[in-house]
């Protein structure tokens, strides 16, 4: 008999088909994600689950699959799921790491771009028959880009990405970061950029780019005092976890002009309601959370996520898991 296998949404068919062939496979028919109580239905007597970000993998969840032997995330993030939990019950968690680092830092440089130079406030102006004179002297005034601070707030994969890109617009670098690891020895040595701590590179950054993960430490790592810091008319990007920036905060300070713009691709609540207040400023630009949505890094993800369950319920180590423990003796 086949083990059972539960995806919570429709992946790229180059995984998916890696997964209906080896398993018996209930996939949620629907865009929307199912809710805790359908989880927990379609998945109480399957070996394995694949989830994604906006999945609550909690303990109230885990706990009610006794037959479950790996949760395999189709994201390289993880923190919808109880770890500790999904551990102690010798459940293997894993991710899809790695793959997404330079299409994520093409987004983040995208809205970095996008904001500075006021692209979508720009095209809103023309398709709303504003554009009447040929030529202003004054007309959707940005930042330069060429030649400023980019201060970046976590140098692991990504992080080190938008560094690269960096240097092609002889930009000066400052990054905050926890510890030295390879990342930063590299940056230092290509990019001659400077590692400084949070206050200094605030206050002395033009753009501000966000690459760290969500953690007690990283909640509400930007709020008012620090947006105080920051440099008049600094532009700020995020494409790491919506929470780690406090969004009232933040609306504040870019509704005061303190802040010149924002670009977000997440939000601490997604999706974004319709009623935020972000929805009503022209100087931040809102994407759907789409920092690895090209096609070529969603089929690889798609496949990287199938071998890593297919590898689980095998038995073996999975080549991205998370929780090691798991697998030691």
């Amino acid at each position: 008999m086949k083990q059972r296998v539960f995806v919570t949404r429709k992946i790229p068919d180059e995984g998916l088909r890696m997964i209906t062939e080896r398993f018996d496979t209930t996939v949620w028919p629907s865009d929307n994600p199912p809710s805790v109580k359908e989880i927990v239905q379609n998945a109480e007597d399957c070996e394995g689950i694949v989830t994604l970000l906006s999945d609550p993998i909690g303990r109230d969840v885990i706990s009610k699959l006794p037959k479950l032997k790996v949760i395999a995330q189709y994201a390289v993030g993880y923190d919808n799921i109880d770890i500790s939990f999904a551990t102690e019950r010798k459940i293997a968690v894993t991710n899809t790491p790695g793959v997404l680092t330079e299409t994520t830092a093409d987004l983040a440089w995208a809205l970095i771009m996008a904001a500075a130079r006021r692209i979508v406030e720009s095209d809103s102006y023309v398709r709303d028959g504003k554009w009447n004179v040929a030529w202003g002297p004054e007309l959707l005034l940005g930042s330069d880009i060429y030649g400023a601070t980019l201060g970046i707030i976590g140098l692991g994969r990504i992080g080190s990405a938008v560094a690269r890109r960096a240097s092609g617009f002889n930009m000066k670098i400052l990054y905050h970061t926890r510890s030295e690891n390879e990342y930063t020895k590299e940056i230092e040595s290509k990019t001659n950029g400077t590692r400084a701590d949070l206050q200094t590179l605030l206050s002395e950054s033009d753009i501000v780019s966000l690459h760290i993960p969500l953690s007690s430490e990283t909640h509400h790592l930007l709020g008012e005092n620090e947006f105080k810091i920051m440099k008049p008319r600094a532009v700020l990007v995020n494409t790491s976890r919506g929470a780690v920036v406090d969004e009232d905060a933040l609306c504040k300070a870019l509704k005061s002009g303190h802040l010149g713009a924002a670009g977000l691709d997440v939000f601490k609540q997604e999706p974004l309601q319709k009623n935020s207040p972000l929805m009503k400023l022209p100087n931040v630009i809102l994407a759907p959370h789409i920092g690895s949505a090209s096609t070529k890094t969603r089929a690889t993800m798609a496949t990287m996520c199938a071998e890593n369950l297919i590898a689980a319920l095998d038995g073996k180590q999975p080549p991205n898991l998370v929780n090691k423990e798991v697998f030691e003796k």
